[in-house]
């Protein structure tokens, strides 16, 4: 009998070579390393890490292309690992084996062979020998890569791998003995399968942090896709552990996605930075949201089925101070996502106003209230996904907004500055002559001047980052500022200029206000004199 093992084992070994990593992706072009090529093993592995590399940032890799084309059919892709000659060889061995009573030796023998097989052809696909702990370990930067390649490895495995390894144990055991294809073929694949998916383990019961997200959704959908056909491949009683294990991740990885977006939701809310972003600017914090709620729209289709209830805080008027008032009421009809990510950018703003009363002046806080609420709807505009979900009667609120705080700009900027070009306490009237008393219209100028000088001084190094946005306000400006003193200058610039010195009075040409009024907002400092025409 020994005889006959050391025969089986001979045939099985003669006949097992490592596959391609290529040849698993695309099975048209399978064949099987020589022993030369095993040779070249250790160096093949360093190219393939490099390969691994270029192909997670270069979407014309030809492992990813072969991926997609391979993802596109999702089906299960079956390929002869053993020539069938010598599956006849090993068939008729096995037999003769466990008629004489030495299963167990056979289904040893066998599972050390084939093993030996899968684990060779996990390392050619990447797939490293890492625990739990060793996952949770690792940098996040290194697990994306790790992600990316686990995606494309566990497809090849379920789907080519493990269902060949099953066709090759139902080709030699089935109807040998009672079940002796299963038992063969979890002896060969349990260690393996259970050494793929615990990644997949470890990344579902990892720190939650917002910037997994988008990974661990690419896993559940990645998982999603590969359950019916792990339940194909796994189908016995004795491989029912592998699908439990498989099923139990998918839930897990959901629940991790929901627990993120949750404490997304709670990060936004609470960010404690007080400083203010110079000039009034698009605050960091804002770029960040409005991103990353873009990408959440791009994984609309998964998070639609995982988000199925409301944002748990502001359903009701809470009497918090901290945490913003909603009533989700009026956002019937909404799916659980979008109300999430209206819900976001709630207290996106909620938090924005308060960074924004850390500004000394009024204006410029009124300005950085315009400028991110201006950034939210330009990114939810730009966004044909997150439009839709967001719908055209909230952007609508949140352009009002942005344009309510462009006004209480204005008004806060420039009611005083304009107050200085009025009438009233400049005429005067007397028992023998009435007219315009020509000191109070020079302190008027004055006053002007020093105001307006100020203005720009002020306004110039303040920033409108969209360039649409800082002409439109701009042309605001000049519409208001530019009629009004060129009204004030045609009615008194002759009581002035019929005085002595009234170039220390009247310093500004209309034209002079015009050009002035185009430095603002530029992010610029300018100098302490405006640049005046020659008159």
């Amino acid at each position: 009998m020994a005889r006959l093992e050391d025969e089986f084992r001979n045939i099985l070994i003669s006949h097992t070579n490592p596959i391609e990593a290529d040849s698993l992706i695309d099975p048209t072009s399978l064949h099987f390393t020589t022993p030369e090529d095993e040779e070249d093993h250790d160096q093949q592995q360093q190219q393939q890490q490099q390969q691994d590399t270029a192909a997670d940032s270069s979407s014309s890799s030809s492992f990813s292309s072969a991926s997609n084309s391979y993802r596109s059919t999702s089906s299960i892709r079956e390929i002869d690992l053993i020539p069938s000659e010598a599956v006849y060889d090993l068939r008729s061995i096995a037999e003769r084996m466990i008629s004489s009573g030495y299963l167990r030796e056979c289904i040893q023998v066998y599972g050390s062979v084939r093993k030996s097989a899968v684990d060779a052809s996990f390392r050619r696909l990447g797939i490293e020998k890492l625990s739990i702990g060793d996952v949770q370990r690792l940098e996040w930067e290194q697990l994306e890569a790790k992600i990316r390649r686990w995606i494309r490895a566990a497809k090849v495995c379920v789907r080519t791998l493990f269902a060949s390894e099953k066709k090759l144990c139902e080709q030699i055991f089935d109807g040998v003995g009672t079940a002796i294809d299963d038992a063969c073929f979890m002896e060969t694949v349990k260690g393996p399968a259970i050494q793929l998916f615990n990644f997949a383990e470890a990344i579902s019961i990892s720190r939650r942090s917002p910037e997994k997200l988008f990974k661990i959704l690419d896993l559940h959908d990645a998982l999603m896709d590969l359950i019916p056909d792990i339940d194909v491949v796994f189908d016995s009683k004795s491989s029912e552990s592998i699908r439990i294990q498989a099923a139990e991740i998918l839930s897990r990885l959901a629940e991790a996605a929901r627990g993120i977006l949750s404490e997304f939701e709670n990060a936004v809310l609470r960010e404690p930075s007080k400083v203010p972003v110079p000039g009034g600017t698009i605050h960091p914090l804002t770029r960040y949201v409005m991103n990353y709620i873009s990408l959440i729209s791009d994984y609309k289709q998964t998070l639609n089925e995982l988000i199925v209830s409301k944002p748990s805080t502001g359903s009701r008027y809470s009497g918090d101070p901290s945490t913003p008032d909603m009533d989700f009421t009026e956002l019937e009809g909404k799916t659980p996502l979008a109300i999430h990510l209206i819900w976001i950018i709630v207290i996106l703003q909620f938090n924005l106003d308060g960074k924004s009363k850390h500004y000394k002046d009024a204006s410029l806080s009124h300005l950085f209230i315009m400028n991110n609420v201006h950034y939210i709807v330009q990114k939810v505009r730009g966004s044909p996904e997150l439009r839709q979900m967001i719908g055209d009667e909230y952007l609508k609120r949140l352009t009002g907004k942005f344009r309510q705080a462009a006004t209480s700009y204005q008004r806060a900027t420039w009611v005083r500055v304009l107050y200085c070009l009025r009438d009233e306490g400049l005429h005067v009237s007397g028992g023998f002559s009435s007219g315009v008393s020509r000191s109070a219209l020079r302190e008027r100028f004055k006053s002007f001047n020093a105001m307006f000088e100020e203005v720009h001084r002020t306004q110039a190094v303040w920033l409108i980052p969209d360039s649409q946005l800082r002409e439109e306000l701009r042309i605001s400006i000049s519409e208001k500022l530019i009629p009004a003193y060129r009204s004030f200058l045609g009615r008194f610039r002759s009581h002035i200029e019929s005085g002595r010195h009234p170039e220390n009075y009247i310093k500004y040409s209309v034209e002079d206000l015009e050009d002035a009024v185009l430095d603002f907002f530029e992010g610029t400092p300018v100098s302490q004199h405006l640049r005046r025409r020659s008159q």
